[in-house]
């Protein structure tokens, strides 16, 4: 399987890379590397990290085509975009 990384920021510097474009099948996972929580939340629902303290990592795998953006649920300023390619 193909797997890929998002760091989780400050509230400043965001997700990095906010725009990521994978294979169909890819794991994902977002790790924070602030001190503070973050929470990974889909925006059309359907998926949402537990709080993640300081280098605590969540994992979704990609299984269908399409665009799914995301936000942080504890800080809504922090967005992001996972498009997911065949």
């Amino acid at each position: 399987t193909t797997k890929a990384t998002i760091s989780i920021g400050t509230v400043t510097n965001g997700f990095v890379p906010a725009n990521l474009t994978v294979k169909v099948g890819t794991t994902v996972t977002w790790t924070n590397q602030d001190a503070d929580l973050h929470v990974v939340k889909g925006n059309n629902g359907g998926w949402t990290s537990a709080s993640l303290n300081n280098l605590d990592s969540y994992s979704k795998t990609f299984s269908t085509a399409g665009s799914y953006d995301y936000t942080d649920g504890l800080n809504a300023v922090m967005q992001g975009t996972i498009n997911v390619v065949n």
